[in-house]
């Protein structure tokens, strides 16, 4: 089979390479995958790099998120034909993977659709929900609200019933938040963009901010009495330096979020958060959102360059073999 693998560190995606690699047998509790399309994320660059938490030994097969059918099982719950979606060795044409790192496709969606879910919108609800306990009413801001994360945050708090304001960089990503329900949008770009904030909330500021970007301490200028900020990530390419006046002074907690980590320290949340999730795709309140562009297996290094150089919006994916949606 076909795969990228990683034998060193990388500069960046523009170095990966596609090798021929044997199929391994999958262990006992592996699910064996044809993948069908892959979701394409920030932290995949970090990981090539050695800049992300998790660094697995050499050689690996990078990639987080796929989508595809069952091909062997070692597992009852996964049957051979099955449609599944999870987290494993990604960019490849077959991937072993933990079953307890796989569900089941939701009905009517693609493989694109599918393959970006299982990271990017835990992430999201379990940080609004879990962590910020979002309540109807509530201003929520989302910061970098067209991108992969931050596009599913838009979905699920207005689906929550909060007033939405959403951020980005230009005119396009705007209104691209707007087309997936923020009720407000913002050029963060602008200098008094806190201030709109304030304008927008009647002065009350946002009870919730979401921050995959690292504008955490811009952010406390517009933040409630009480308010909760998330950290997701740090898309800037900095880790910010908070000054805990600046919580103090209104009552702000700063609140991480690594839905990674659950498995280990809370893996009893998790289906808790699925079940929410399912409900909602379901009910049609939540739909995947799809950059324009769908790359190809050997077009995933462009993929990731565009999220890196934030040129895409929402969640960029690319196919693996044949390129149709309903195999």
């Amino acid at each position: 089979m076909q795969a990228y693998v990683v034998d060193s560190w990388l500069k960046g995606p523009e170095e990966l390479v596609i090798k021929k690699t044997a199929v391994v047998e999958p262990k006992q509790g592996e699910v064996q995958v044809q993948v069908k399309a892959v979701g394409l994320n920030f932290f995949d660059t970090l990981m090539i790099q050695g800049r992300y938490q998790v660094k697995p030994p050499f050689p690996f097969v990078p990639g987080g998120e796929l989508s595809g059918v069952v091909i062997k099982s070692t597992v009852p719950q996964f049957k051979v034909g099955d449609r599944v979606f999870g987290s494993g060795s990604a960019f490849a044409e077959i991937a072993n993977v933990e079953a307890s790192k796989l569900l089941p496709m939701p009905k009517n969606f693609t493989f694109e659709q599918a393959s970006g879910l299982f990271i990017t919108y835990p992430t999201s609800y379990s940080a609004l929900v879990l962590r910020a306990q979002l309540k109807p009413g509530e201003y929520c801001l989302v910061h970098a609200a067209a991108g992969g994360v931050g596009i599913a945050a838009v979905q699920i708090a207005k689906a929550l019933g909060a007033i939405v304001i959403a951020t980005a960089g230009s005119d396009e990503k705007l209104q691209v938040a707007k087309r997936f329900g923020a009720d407000h949008v913002i050029n963060y770009r602008d200098k008094n963009w806190t201030e709109q904030v304030k304008k927008i909330t009647k002065g009350h500021g946002a009870d919730v901010v979401y921050d995959p970007v690292g504008l955490v301490e811009q952010s406390t200028k517009c933040t409630a009495w009480n308010g909760r900020i998330l950290i997701i990530g740090f898309a800037q390419g900095t880790i910010e330096k908070i000054p805990a006046n600046r919580l103090l002074l209104k009552n702000i907690s700063a609140v991480g979020l690594h839905w990674g980590a659950y498995t280990k320290n809370e893996p009893e949340r998790i289906p808790e958060v699925w079940k929410a999730l399912f409900e909602l795709f379901e009910s049609g309140k939540v739909q995947p959102a799809l950059y324009d562009k769908i790359y190809n297996f050997s077009e995933i290094p462009k993929g990731l360059k565009a999220i890196n150089d934030r040129t895409s919006y929402a969640k960029v994916v690319a196919t693996v073999g044949k390129k149709d949606s309903k195999i």
